[in-house]
């Protein structure tokens, strides 16, 4: 039986819980603390993780790499902060044991409930330390995570929602509502999560909402909507001040702590950090304002055609309540496809436990460096998380990149060598394409209409469901050196039929973005392409 008792003030606070939280969890993450007996200004950091000179390293890497002769700054340092050591790998867990911690203390979070957030992996990676003390996550993710995400998600006991069509975890992005793909999603969902034992009843008495939040694609607003009709908590990270008060309170009181131990000032660095959340720029920023009166943490971005996991595009950070230009020293878009060159060296050559928003982050690091005068040579880097979830990738080196495309094509790419496809064949578990639909699609690919394949909705979900081929799908094998072209709505479930016939040696790509992106700019609503399946 649940043991809760009333603080002071009349809340109910599930202290067994709480004191399981404190001994599994809280006690093992970085912290303030003092000795017993100590006044609270004698507060120190205990559990830090490690901070590295990687000085050499980086000057190394600059020479073999990028032939930058990085020889003759002396006065150059640079410090690697690896909380990729942290428990789950990544600076995450700082965040969500804080905002855990609250939620329990101030009983809003008891044991019984469901913990709902959307995530780009490690946020939800972190809160799978819950499991050990009885509470349930469920994620909202889409289909942007990495399968390297996925299976740290997966290991962590979490209970993914997939989403079936391309949504980025921010809300308020510009775009047209489409309600006829929110449907689908919707469906989606609530199939999903009476798989895991949510009652279905429930989530249709709100299914208009979650329609409009899904149109919106505001999938911030949809977790904490989730968590609200099944009495569950969301930890809201997107927008939750503790998600800054952490980084600003322990992260970089423990950077500042560990400078000194090392003789040196926090106030002579740069501190440079990837920009997912906005919770480590918020806190550094602050930190360094109030401490040393500079403006001098350093924000980095992807360009803005490139996707690193769980790292926001500078466009993209512009619509979050975290982001905070004004407090920054600068900003900084560089390429990913460079710091790829980086990410390896690092991880093949040194050994070094860094990610890809860690590599970024080093990378415009060293650029800085080789343009920096004698007074501006003292970095910070956060290496955000490890190499773990990304192993996959690095490992198979190019060969690995070549895989990946080979399940996934652009528009562009698919119709500029159409002759390779034997087959085009439209694939979806709920709806089929209008005649107006197969022929933008025929149009677009420079194919003819009458070749497109359009197979029954329920044996599409019968593939999926099964992982097995139905013998009304064998058309879906090839013969040579033909492949299939799979399209879909939004590029999800076509991808997803690719992976498995890939599984089984059949070569299939997606179409990336499904007929929704043919139909921009044409005039077309989806609802005019599509209709719902009938059998």
């Amino acid at each position: 039986m649940q043991q809760a008792n009333r603080d002071r003030n009349n809340i109910v606070v599930d202290k067994i819980l709480l004191e399981d939280f404190q001994r599994e969890v809280w006690s093992k993450v970085p912290r303030l603390a003092n000795e017993e007996g100590e006044p609270k200004e004698k507060r120190h950091v205990v559990n830090a993780t490690p901070l590295i000179d990687i000085t050499n390293d980086l000057k190394e890497c600059a020479k073999s790499e990028y032939n930058l002769d990085l020889a003759d700054k002396k006065g150059l340092r640079i410090f690697g902060k690896f909380d990729s050591s942290l428990l789950t790998g990544s600076i995450k867990v700082r965040p969500a044991v804080n905002i855990i911690y609250d939620a329990i203390a101030t009983g809003r979070l008891k044991r019984g409930q469901t913990i709902f957030e959307a995530t780009s992996g490690n946020f939800g990676i972190a809160l799978g330390q819950l499991k050990k003390i009885g509470l349930e996550v469920v994620t909202l993710v889409s289909r942007k995570l990495q399968e390297g995400v996925f299976e740290e998600l997966e290991n962590e006991g979490i209970r993914i929602i997939n989403l079936d069509m391309d949504i980025c975890p921010a809300p308020g992005m510009k775009g047209n509502p489409n309600m006829l793909a929110a449907k689908a999603v919707a469906s989606n969902i609530r199939s999903q999560l009476s798989e895991y034992g949510f009652d279905p009843s429930i989530f249709d008495k709100s299914r208009q909402d979650v329609e409009a939040i899904l149109a919106s694609q505001d999938i911030i607003n949809l977790a904490k909507l989730l968590a609200r009709i099944y009495n569950g908590f969301c930890p809201e990270q997107y927008d939750n001040e503790l998600n800054i008060e952490v980084h600003r309170i322990v992260t970089a009181e423990e950077v500042d702590q560990q400078l000194r131990e090392q003789g040196e000032s926090l106030a002579d660095f740069k501190v440079v950090c990837t920009f997912g959340t906005g919770g480590t720029s918020g806190g550094f920023s602050r930190y360094l304002m109030d401490k040393c009166s500079k403006k001098s943490l350093h924000v980095v971005f992807p360009l803005s055609n490139q996707d690193v996991a769980g790292i926001r595009t500078k466009a993209k950070a512009a619509g979050l309540k975290f982001y905070e230009p004004a407090r920054y020293g600068g900003q900084h878009e560089v390429d990913f496809q460079q710091a790829k060159r980086l990410l390896k060296f690092f991880v093949k050559k040194k050994g070094r436990d860094i990610g890809e928003s860690s590599a970024l982050a080093l990378y415009a690091t060293l650029q800085m460096a080789n343009f920096a005068t004698e007074e501006e040579d003292k970095f910070v880097v956060i290496i955000a998380d490890g190499m773990q979830k990304y192993r996959k990738n690095i490992e198979e080196g190019q060969e690995g990149e070549k895989d990946e495309e080979q399940l996934e094509v652009s528009l562009q790419e698919a119709a500029s060598d159409i002759g390779k496809y034997d087959k085009v064949v439209w694939i979806h578990t709920m709806y089929t394409p209008r005649q107006e639909g197969i022929e933008l699609i025929a149009k677009s690919l420079g194919y003819d209409a009458s070749k497109i394949i359009v197979p029954k909705a329920r044996d599409v979900e019968q593939l999926l469901t099964t992982q097995q081929i139905p013998k009304e799908l064998e058309e879906l094998k090839t013969t040579g050196d033909g492949k299939t072209l799979l399209v879909c709505m939004m590029g999800n479930t076509s991808l997803r039929v690719a992976e498995v016939l890939s599984e089984k040696g059949i070569v299939a790509q997606s179409l990336n973005g499904g007929i929704a992106t043919l139909s921009q700019g044409k005039g077309k609503q989806l609802s005019e392409l599509v209709r719902m399946a009938t059998e």
